[in-house]
């Protein structure tokens, strides 16, 4: 049985390409299931510790989402 809150990154995939705004965070949650999020700007430094609860949105410098992953 999957943990109360974990990610799934998959049905929001289609996300990847679009401008990162508030309300394409709050869509990728719902359809990820997360409890928490983080952004994750290009070339950022960021903390190694998987988290089976939070979902990671990557943007480069023109705020366009590179990726969308979970942990």
């Amino acid at each position: 049985m999957a943990e109360a809150g974990a990610c799934d990154a998959t049905a929001a995939q289609h996300l990847v390409g679009e401008t990162a705004t508030q309300s394409l965070a709050a869509s990728a949650v719902q359809l990820t299931g997360a409890r928490e999020l983080r952004w994750i700007p290009e070339n950022s430094a960021v903390t190694m510790d998987y988290r089976t609860t939070r979902l990671n949105i990557e943007f480069d410098a023109n705020r366009v989402v590179t990726a969308i992953r979970c942990g």
